[in-house]
C-alpha cells in the first residue's frame, strides 16, 4: 500500500496514544498492558481501513500501527513536558505528604523523595521517556495495527456466479428433435 495513504491514519492514531498517554491520571491506562499504545494502533488501522475500498492486510496494519507509534512519541513528548511542568509541584506536594505520614519509610527512599525536584522537568528523563515511549509505542501499537487489520477487515464481496447455461434453440440441439 502507498506510504502517503497511511500517514493520515498514522497521525490519527499517534494523536489518540500521544495525549492519552501523557494526560496525568489517564495515562495510567497504559499500566493495563499499554492499552493506550495498542489504541493508537487500532485507531490507526481503522482509519486507514475506512480510506480504503478493498481490505488491509495484516502487514499493513502493522505498518500503520508502527508509525503510529513512533509519531505518538513525539506527540507524547510534546504534550508531557507542559503537562508535567503545570502539575509536578502538586505531584511533589502528594508523595511528600505519603512519604511524611509513613514513619517506618527507609532512610533512602525518603531521601529520594525529598531530592525530587519541585515542578522541574528533568532533561535527562524527559529524553529517557521518549525512548521508552519510542520502543513500546513502536511494539504495541504495531500489535495493535494488526489487531485492527484483523477486526475492521472490510469483507471481499463474493463474485456473483456465472449465469446459468440455458439450451435455447440455437443451442447444441438447435432444431433437432
Amino acid at each position: 500500500m502507498n506510504g502517503n495513504m497511511m500517514l493520515k491514519p498514522a497521525l490519527m492514531g499517534a494523536l489518540v496514544m500521544g495525549v492519552l498517554s501523557a494526560l496525568p491520571g489517564v495515562s495510567l491506562g497504559n499500566c493495563c498492558c499499554c492499552a493506550w499504545l495498542v489504541t493508537g494502533g487500532l485507531v490507526a488501522a481503522y482509519v486507514l481501513q475506512s480510506g480504503t475500498p478493498q481490505p488491509i492486510t495484516m502487514g499493513d496494519g502493522a505498518l500503520v500501527g508502527l508509525l503510529a507509534g513512533l509519531f505518538g512519541a513525539v506527540v507524547n513528548m510534546i504534550i508531557s513536558v507542559p503537562m508535567n511542568m503545570l502539575t509536578g509541584p502538586f505531584q511533589q506536594q502528594l508523595i511528600q505528604r505519603f512519604a511524611d505520614s509513613q514513619p517506618d519509610l527507609p532512610d533512602n527512599l525518603r531521601q529520594m523523595v525529598d531530592n525530587m525536584g519541585v515542578g522541574a522537568v528533568s532533561v535527562v528523563g524527559t529524553i529517557m521517556a521518549f525512548f521508552m515511549m519510542l520502543i513500546l509505542g513502536a511494539i504495541f501499537s504495531s500489535l495493535g495495527g494488526l489487531l485492527g487489520a484483523f477486526f475492521f477487515k472490510k469483507k471481499v464481496a463474493p463474485e456473483p456466479p456465472p449465469p446459468p447455461f440455458t439450451a435455447g434453440i440455437s443451442g447444441p440441439l438447435g432444431g433437432a428433435q
